[in-house]
């Protein structure tokens, strides 16, 4: 495709395959080259999000709930993020003579929810097999693949604009399945940095035989990008990502995307942003990826995890055919972990287990404890300043917004010792009462950080408000976006530094310690550490397509 721009007399014509394009004018039979444009900095200037919102969206990327359709067309990419201008393999399989691919970036695009950006030519159908097994070099141990054949390259081009997208697969036999892709743009300098959690997707991936929880035979220790999602494809992509881009989108704010894996890539580049939002459940991360993000924090950048259990499971990640960070290790068990004795701080135990315990909560605030729950979400400081304008008193209750897993502050944990608690929740898991807490603490940077320690406040953004604030869930819209424009200003802290509020909820102010000091050496995967202060029985993560394992030590 080609771009047009015309000054004067004369038209300059700007390809769309260099990302730095020179301008070249023809005056009087003489060619000049005048300047140089980059093709993609239309997305680079504030505002562009609210007019990409304002075209014709569309709902025809939905699929519907049926398990016969997703059977029929499978894929998946070669990577989980491009950059602008870079190209993509796709690796489909179907019984069905034809298949076409339609790209669909996700947005709010009037309440519609994606646009269709680009779609294929018939492509000839091949049935490319089923899983099979493989031990990746060096390990030792056998994970499920799809070893397909590429069945088609798409070259991206300004045309294609950053953001999330849902490829949806279309087979002649009605089958139909989705291959998610974000298209980055590693020059950005948005005021939010939207994070996928495609690593923790792929950890709860059975597609082939197992998952790192369970399996026809048993768990994998390691698990391979290079395969379908189960069931459409989307991952956990619908319920626990599209509501807070739906959202963010439809308010107009300066966004960009990337990846998990792009957070372990290339983290530095994380401080080019005013906030990180991670919007629900970014359970699986790499030693390298949590020190990008405290980097990140560390440099001033906000942080809003808008779900739960975030930053809990470590992991490796190492190359295969198809490019580099291409296998996920998660052996949970030290003793099996080939990195024991000679890498203790990448073996993949959980981050608060040893023999290198570095707890999630002194990233994150809050400490995962316990799962499945479904409890109301109860206001319990609606001082804070973002409970500002959204109709919030203390005792409010938001019906069913706790669960299914939760955080909560936990004595005894490494936790910022400035921290403030917005909602203070009771909840009962496996028997034993609890709580759980939506948290703020601030930093000497300025960085601010927000914990919603529930996978179902990120849901709720699809809410329809047009009254404002007036309903329960419409009130936790309005503190979501008090949170956001707060980020987006830059270091949130400098305006809204937090003060610890414990003591109102009879609870001693805790001191960031030495993470050894708060927690088990133990690298088993059936016992947690035991902390001070909870009497609630812990379990690992765990998401309705797996079955979680019930612990014996509380946190």
């Amino acid at each position: 495709m080609f771009l047009f721009v015309i000054l004067g007399v004369a038209a300059y014509e700007i390809t769309g395959n260099s990302n730095d394009t020179p301008l070249v004018a023809e005056i009087g039979g003489t060619k000049e080259i005048t300047a140089t444009i980059d093709p993609y900095d239309q997305y680079r200037t504030k505002g562009w999000v609210v007019t990409e919102n304002q075209k014709p969206g569309t709902m025809d990327w939905h699929i519907p709930d049926d398990t016969a359709m997703w059977a029929k067309v499978e894929g998946f990419a070669n990577r989980p993020s491009i950059d602008m201008g870079k190209s993509f393999d796709l690796y489909v399989s179907t019984r069905a003579q034809t298949w076409q691919v339609s790209a669909y970036r996700i947005g709010n695009y009037n309440k519609a929810g994606g646009r269709l950006i680009w779609r294929s030519a018939a492509q000839t159908g091949v049935d490319q097999g089923g899983p099979v097994l493989q031990t990746p070099a060096g390990t030792g141990t056998e994970t499920w693949v799809a070893p397909w054949k590429a069945s088609l390259t798409v070259q991206t081009d300004p045309t294609w604009p950053p953001g999330q997208y849902l490829l949806r697969l279309e087979s002649a036999d009605g089958g139909a399945a989705f291959v998610p892709l974000i298209i980055r743009d590693d020059k950005s300098t948005s005021d939010i940095l939207m994070q996928s959690a495609v690593a923790t997707w792929q950890a709860y991936n059975g597609w082939g035989g197992a998952s790192v929880y369970t399996g026809k035979r048993t768990r994998a220790d390691i698990v391979s990008f290079d395969r379908p999602y189960t069931d459409n494809g989307s991952a956990e992509f619908l319920g626990r990502e599209f509501e807070m881009i739906y959202f963010i989108e439809g308010l107009g704010m300066d966004v960009s995307y990337w990846t998990s894996i792009d957070l372990h890539e290339q983290g530095e580049l994380a401080k080019n942003h005013k906030a990180i939002v991670i919007p629900g459940h970014d359970e699986y991360y790499t030693v390298q990826m949590r020190a990008n993000l405290e980097a990140a924090r560390d440099a001033g950048v906000n942080i809003g995890f808008f779900g739960a259990n975030n930053v809990y499971r470590r992991i490796r990640f190492s190359d295969g055919p198809l490019g580099q960070n291409r296998y996920l290790a998660n052996y949970r068990d030290a003793s099996k972990d080939p990195f024991r004795g000679i890498n203790d701080a990448e073996v993949t135990t959980s981050f608060r287990e040893g023999p290198a315990a570095n707890p999630e909560s002194s990233l994150t605030g809050s400490y995962y404890e316990c799962n499945p729950v479904d409890a109301d979400w109860v206001v319990a400081d609606a001082s804070l300043w973002m409970f500002d304008g959204s109709g919030f008193k203390n005792g409010d209750r938001v019906p069913k917004m706790v669960g299914n897993e939760y955080d909560r502050i936990t004595q005894g944990a490494p936790t910022p010792a400035n921290i403030s608690i917005l909602s203070h929740s009771p909840v009962t898991c496996r028997g034993k009462a609890s709580f759980a807490n939506s948290t703020w603490y601030t930093t000497d940077s300025g960085a601010g950080v927000f914990t919603a320690g529930t996978f179902w406040w990120e849901p709720l953004l699809i809410t329809d408000c047009p009254n404002g604030p007036v309903t329960p869930q419409c009130r936790v819209l309005k503190v979501t976006e008090n949170i956001l424009r707060a980020f987006a200003l830059g270091p949130a802290g400098k305006a809204h530094p937090s003060v610890s509020n414990l003591s109102k909820f009879n609870m001693n102010t805790p001191r960031v310690t030495n993470p050894d000091a708060a927690t088990s050496s133990s690298s088993s995967s059936t016992s947690r550490p035991r902390t001070s202060s909870s009497t609630t029985t812990a379990t690992s993560s765990s998401s309705t397509t797996a079955s979680p394992t019930t612990t014996t030590s509380p946190p």
